[in-house]
């Protein structure tokens, strides 16, 4: 009887020309490599696209960015400071080995690492323990509002492997050191990372013993780095490629018309900006000598409204980009347009400014520039130095691959630079915690490189991590960005938008936060 109703299902089914959901592989393509294998080594959007199919958290995101379970099976809130969680049985390694309570415990000693760059995903946690081998308590410095969407990022290693092949210390990626776990992966999660090799490929494989329902039928995942845009798209109008999540502006409308495709529209919670050395009493890559311009307010907010964003948006970014006035996008929560206000472009008056500091023939500093990380990284680099030289500032042009960039910018070696921030929690904390808050040794301003250091701005900070009155917790974000904004702290450019394309026989969820799952993704069909 079962045999009978599978033939006629599949005979209706090919009646109505639906094609069934067999195994099949994806060919995905992007811009930029990831760094390293090592899952809590740098928080990296590509690295945490990848490595997210292999290492799991306790909890995770849904389709529409809703928190559920993953190796816990649920929790409960004890008191303002205590967390329990029931983690799931039955669940394996990669490996084989079973997944317990100790590797939460060794997780999150290991995060925590100074020479990571993944301790905002635990902030605010003093302690794990163990209760039982499927039972955690998190015991919390004060309350943390928002916990379960911090903790979507806190994934768990395998203590047994890792003390097997020498890896309880996290990679120190900006000295260039190769560790066991920087090349190889042992994770719990729905797929198995087969093979790296850089700058050409990542092969991964469906995990078989998956405790999970995989959505889709991408059973061998192929992920190609092709820096090349127009390479890029040609892989994709020739088939070579299934995906491709980072688009080249210029070809957007001509792959929209490409019968063979079709465009997932979407936009980033990511914010483009450029940061400056705030800290040294000498600016680096620069001809002012004995002191530091970008120390002067004046001379930071002269920067910040000589730049054109709407020319940016129109002839950089062809229309793909909201101009920015603060540090997050819309969709994180702390985002309003009333604060987004975006400078008038105002060249006279920078001069002015510059003068007013002492610099009324402006000066020279370099600008480092990734080439292969964002949307027309380059591109918009060279379009900045064009419009800070009619304020009589000239910008040097570094650019460089981002492998090559990130170690130098994590050794503060840089006068000025580009960057993205993504928004992992979908909240302002994380963009104001990281990028803003005093520089200490953990989470706190891990990627303040500017190092910016503002006390009254810090208390504000301090405050929204432990604010538990919604209102409250709001108005000190708004101050906190406001504040940023106001003193120049960094120059924010715009927030991207973000189209995918595939051929018309893939179907694809679009990710805000930029990390294509492959889980989610069906091949072949109608």
């Amino acid at each position: 009887m079962k045999l009978r109703s599978m033939l006629m299902a599949a005979a209706v089914a090919a009646a109505l020309g639906i094609a069934p959901a067999q195994a099949a592989p994806l060919k995905w393509a992007a811009q930029n490599d990831i760094l390293t294998l090592d899952v809590h080594s740098q928080n990296h959007a590509t690295t945490n696209a990848l490595l997210q199919h292999a290492y799991e958290g306790l909890v995770r995101y849904t389709r529409d960015y809703k928190v559920e379970p993953a190796l816990a099976t649920g929790w409960k809130q004890m008191s303002d400071t205590h967390y329990r969680f029931t983690l799931r049985k039955g669940v394996k390694f990669h490996d084989g080995s079973p997944f317990t309570a100790d590797d939460v415990v060794f997780s999150f000693g290991r995060i925590q690492q100074p020479q990571g760059t993944m301790q905002i995903y635990v902030t605010g946690i003093k302690e794990v323990k163990k209760i039982d081998d499927f039972t955690v308590d998190f015991i919390l410095s004060g309350p943390v509002p928002v916990l379960l969407r911090n903790i979507t990022d806190f994934r768990i290693m395998s203590k047994a492997w890792s003390e097997k092949n020498k890896a309880q210390n996290v990679q120190d990626y900006k000295k260039k050191e190769e560790t066991y776990a920087s090349r190889n992966v042992n994770g719990t999660g729905p797929y198995l990372i087969k093979n790296w090799s850089p700058d050409k490929n990542i092969i991964l494989e469906a995990n078989k013993s998956w405790w999970g329902k995989m959505d889709g039928n991408a059973t061998e995942v192929t992920y190609n780095p092709i820096k090349a845009d127009a390479t890029r798209v040609a892989a994709l109008i020739a088939g070579d490629v299934d995906l491709v999540t980072d688009l080249p502006v210029q070809d957007v409308d001509r792959l929209r018309k490409d019968a063979k495709l079709k465009v997932l529209d979407g936009h980033e919670v990511r914010t483009i900006f450029i940061g400056m050395d705030q800290h040294n009493e000498e600016l680096k890559y620069s001809n002012v000598k004995g002191k530091n311009p970008f120390k002067d307010v004046r001379v930071r907010r002269a920067l910040n409204m000589t730049v054109d964003r709407e020319a940016i948006k129109r002839v950089t970014m062809r229309g793909l980009s909201i101009p920015a006035g603060i540090m997050v996008a819309p969709g994180v929560h702390g985002h309003s347009k009333a604060i987004d206000i975006v400078p008038k472009v105002d060249v006279a008056g920078a001069k002015k400014l510059l003068a007013e500091a002492g610099y009324p023939n402006g000066f020279e500093f370099t600008l480092d520039c990734p080439n292969n990380r964002y949307v027309n990284d380059e591109k918009i680099c060279q379009a900045l130095v064009g419009m800070w030289a009619k304020a009589g500032i000239t910008a040097k042009l570094n650019s460089m691959p981002f492998a090559n960039f990130i170690p130098k910018i994590l050794n503060t070696d840089s006068s000025a630079y580009l960057l993205g921030w993504g928004v992992a929690t979908f909240d302002a904390l994380y963009t104001l915690q990281s990028l803003v808050r005093t520089k200490t040794t953990g989470a706190d301003g891990n990627f303040n490189q500017g190092r910016i250091s503002d006390p009254k701005l810090d208390n504000t900070i301090d405050a929204i991590k432990i604010a538990t009155d919604p209102k409250a917790r709001d108005s000190l974000l708004k101050e906190a960005l406001e504040k940023t904004r106001d003193e120049a702290y960094y120059i924010p450019l715009h927030h991207q938008l973000r189209p995918w394309a595939m051929k018309k026989s893939v179907t694809a969820v679009h990710s805000a936060d930029d990390r294509h799952q492959s889980r989610f993704t069906k091949v072949g069909g109608t």
